[in-house]
């Protein structure tokens, strides 16, 4: 039995298990088969130790840690294996969409900036229609990589997540297969009023917590305050215009600043809130539509599920 199975924890008294191993009673012969369900009367001190397990029939008797196996977690049987079976699927080969995101996609850079991809990927059909399912996310830490599944990422999209968004309007794309080209034709259908309940909501909610810090610890995350300037910034233009102006590079001496600790938190606050009543006022004039356009959105979907039928990546 793997360990997924057999996972090493202590069980609690009350536990119902499985046994793994026949049972037998003191005349030497089998009380109970393989696959006899006791509870747990008496728990060890660790898992190097044996339980004391009881039977409907008061039968009661001692058993290793490998000798049990939770009856819940023996009823799941392989659909505990899910990490086994995707390990027989290299997912980074479906990816269909990498892009460049953080400092380096704002304009905010220097010669030490790491480099931040995400994306998007499509997992195979069959995979995705089986019992196991697929992550909702990919990662792959040692370079900074993460990648969304695809409807995961859409579903994101059409909240008006802000890093999503970005990823769909970066100027630094690395790959796009044709499948993920077309989702960047029809970017325009997330934009909507839901970007500064989202956005504005998001910085607000932030700052509080931040003054918060700031009375309780004297500290302030000067890196975090410059991002929640930049996505105010962010969020204006893009009610304006109709598009996510991901550079902001003429900005970026002051959010520097705000990096570094530079600028008084007075003078930061007086700019967040002044930003606040631009975004409220472009939100109260913006021709964007109350909600992204939803039927793209599954339209595009639908045809790229029937899409990862197919043997190459779309």
């Amino acid at each position: 039995m793997n360990d997924a199975l057999n996972p090493p924890f202590v069980l609690s008294v009350g536990t119902q298990v499985v046994t793994l191993v026949d049972l037998q009673a003191s005349n030497g012969k089998i009380a109970y088969p393989r696959g006899a369900v006791g509870v747990i009367l008496i728990q060890p001190v660790d898992a190097e130790h044996a339980y004391r397990v009881r039977f409907p029939d008061g039968f009661e008797t001692s058993l290793n840690r490998p000798e049990i196996i939770p009856l819940a977690t023996y009823k799941q049987g392989w659909l505990n294996e899910t990490d086994t079976i995707l390990s027989q699927y290299n997912l980074f080969d479906r990816v269909i969409y990498r892009c460049v995101v953080g400092s380096r996609a704002y304009g905010l850079d220097h010669e030490g900036s790491d480099l931040d991809l995400r994306g998007i990927y499509l997992p195979p059909a069959d995979l995705h229609w089986s019992l196991y399912g697929v992550p909702e996310q990919l990662e792959m830490k040692s370079s900074d990589e993460a990648y969304w599944e695809l409807q995961k990422f859409i579903t994101l999209a059409l909240k008006a997540n802000p890093n999503i968004i970005e990823c769909l309007y970066t100027p630094l794309v690395e790959f796009a297969s044709p499948l993920a080209q077309e989702l960047l034709n029809i970017r325009d259908c997330f934009l909507s009023r839901l970007v500064y309940q989202t956005f504005n909501g998001y910085v607000l909610s932030q700052f509080k917590k931040i003054q918060t810090d700031i009375r309780n610890q004297g500290r302030i995350k000067w890196k975090h305050v410059m991002h929640l300037i930049r996505l105010l910034l962010t969020g204006i233009v893009t009610l304006k215009e109709h598009r996510v102006p991901v550079r902001v590079e003429q900005y970026r001496d002051q959010l520097l600043e705000i990096k570094a600790g530079k600028l008084p938190w007075d003078e930061i606050d007086r700019w967040r809130l002044q930003l606040h009543r631009e975004f409220e006022h472009a939100a109260e004039t913006t021709s964007l539509p109350d909600h992204p356009d939803y039927e793209a959105a599954n339209r595009y979907l639908v045809m790229a599920r029937r899409r990862a039928l197919e043997d190459a990546l779309p």
